[in-house]
Formats: C-alpha cells, sequence, structure tokens
C-alpha cells in the first residue's frame, strides 16, 4: 500500500510543494489540499469529496501562515481547532500520524496538539510555546541535531543530523516543571548541537535561543511531531552545504589529509546515501504500512 499523506494549504504556507515531493519519493501518495477543503468535504480543484478520514498522515508545513499575525501559527491552530477539531482529534486516536514543520510546529504548539503532556489528545490550551529568536532576526542556515533518547517513531535511526532551518519565531520556551517531564517523558526528540553533538545553549549553533536546546518534541505516543528544521528540504544529498566537498573528494589536488578537509567530511557524510531529512519522512511511512494493511 501507498500511504495517503495530507499536506496542508493555506494563505501563507510556501513549503507545501516540497513537502509533497518528498513523502511521495519515499513511498508516500502524498495530496496538498487547501483547508477549506477539508473543512467543506470537498476538493474544489479536483472536484472529488475529501475528508480527513481518508488520509494516512497529516502533515502542517512550514511558511507564514495567514502572514504570522498574532504569533507564528497561532491564526491556522485557531482555524484547525474551531472547524476541524473533531476531525483532527478522532484522526490522532485512530492511530495517525501528524508532523508539524516549522510554521508547522508552531500551529501545532499554539493548537495544544503538542506537547499533550496528558496524552488525552483533547484540544488543549497551550503549555509551552515558540517565541522570537533571540537575534531579534530571520535566522536561515544549516544546524546540527542530537537526539536525547525518546519515544517518537519518525527519527529511528536518525539520531544525529545536520538540516536547514529558516525561521524569526524558533524559541522554545516553558515552565522548567514542563521540560523536565518532557524529558522524563521520552517527548524532546532533537536538541540544537555543537560540532561535538552535545546540546547548545549559545548562538549561533543554538539559532533561536531554545531553553535546553529544544528543537523538536513529540506527543507521549512518539506519533504527533513537531520541529523548527526542515527535513522536507533536505530531500536531495546535493541540497547539504558541502555537497561539493563530497562530490570532489575523491579528486588528486584535495588533501586528503588536511583536517580541516577531514573535518568537513565528517559534517557532509555519504553523498550516495539517502539524505537523513528523507529518512525521517520515510519512518513516518514504513510506520503507516506495518500498521495499516
Amino acid at each position: 500500500m501507498k500511504p495517503k499523506v495530507c499536506v496542508l494549504r493555506t494563505d501563507g504556507t510556501n513549503c507545501d510543494k516540497e513537502t509533497a515531493y518528498a513523502f511521495n519519493k519515499v513511498g508516500g501518495d502524498a495530496e496538498i489540499q487547501h483547508i477549506n477543503h477539508l473543512i467543506k468535504y470537498y476538493d474544489q480543484i479536483n472536484e472529488k469529496p475529501v475528508s480527513l478520514d481518508d488520509f494516512h498522515i497529516l502533515v502542517w508545513p512550514g511558511g507564514f501562515s495567514y502572514g504570522d499575525y498574532i504569533a507564528a501559527g497561532k491564526v491556522l491552530a485557531k482555524e484547525m481547532k474551531k472547524f476541524l477539531g473533531e476531525e483532527v482529534e478522532k484522526f490522532v486516536e485512530d492511530g495517525k500520524l501528524m508532523i508539524g514543520i516549522c510554521n508547522g510546529f508552531q500551529a501545532l504548539i499554539k493548537a495544544g496538539y503538542l506537547p499533550n503532556l496528558d496524552g488525552k489528545n483533547e484540544q488543549t490550551e497551550e503549555t509551552a510555546t515558540l517565541t522570537y529568536n533571540d537575534s531579534q532576526r530571520f535566522e536561515c542556515r544549516w544546524v546540527k541535531l542530537a537526539s536525547p533518547e525518546n519515544k517518537c517513531i519518525w527519527t529511528k535511526g536518525v539520531e544525529r543530523l545536520d538540516i536547514p532551518v529558516a525561521h524569526g519565531e524558533g524559541k522554545f520556551i516553558a515552565p522548567e516543571k514542563t521540560i523536565d517531564q518532557l524529558f522524563s517523558n521520552g517527548q524532546v526528540v532533537y536538541q540544537y548541537s555543537d560540532s561535538n553533538w552535545q546540546p547548545a545553549l549559545d548562538f549561533p549553533q543554538n539559532p533561536n535561543g531554545s531553553m535546553r536546546a529544544i528543537a523538536g518534541i513529540c506527543d507521549p505516543t512518539g506519533r504527533t511531531f513537531g520541529l523548527m528544521p526542515h527535513p522536507e528540504r533536505y530531500n536531495k544529498t546535493h541540497n547539504h552545504h558541502l555537497a561539493t566537498l563530497q562530490k570532489i573528494h575523491s579528486r588528486d589536488y584535495v588533501d586528503k589529509n588536511n583536517k580541516v578537509v577531514q573535518e568537513r567530511m565528517k559534517i557532509a557524510g555519504d553523498y550516495s546515501k539517502e539524505t537523513p531529512g528523507l529518512k525521517i519522512l520515510r519512518n513516518g511511512i514504513d510506520y503507516i504500512v506495518k500498521n495499516f494493511r
């Protein structure tokens, strides 16, 4: 079977096409669906009925939904809760998957679907949030992530990776007690890391000042996952910022004994392998194939 993936579309989302492309590349059957289609149960573009029940994975993609008015992801969160709250709740209770990327993560947080500490899958109020970067500017570059022990089904085998970020409101904050509970529950999935893969509290390794370097979290089931970095943008090995070095490394004029070259190649990894970004999405697809035959 090909798991059906619904990639949300609304005013201001701008990562839906590459997200659908990346899911299709790892075996999914992705459709970009405007939120109004789901609310009205009808796809006006393809002239067919449509419902969240038709899908196995719901993607809240990146972008600047509704211009980030009020706060990033806030309007989308309110819209989803008001018009599709019951459908989303049933979707999660049926054991299906959700992933929120960047602006989608912000919306999941502001809708209360993450961190969902009580695990009731109900529409709860915010217990954490994502706010303005400490730098007070948009941060767009590559960062390192490392995983503490966690229960997220999306990230198995992807414990360390380089990945791009692009956001202005990515600073994760919550009461210390809440963060302690997230770690003890295995809900902290990724932390921004330094060159030794240790949690990075300082800029620039931590691009936004997130408390305890938190870059992504999941719900208590491990099936709903949100992160600020963009796995869908790392869908080909040559997307990597060191891809040129990967490509020319075998050539005679490259000094393979040079420590800088060696360190950079460790960062760049193997040019021929599937990217960590795609592996994250593949884990979601594989989970559905295994559990929804």
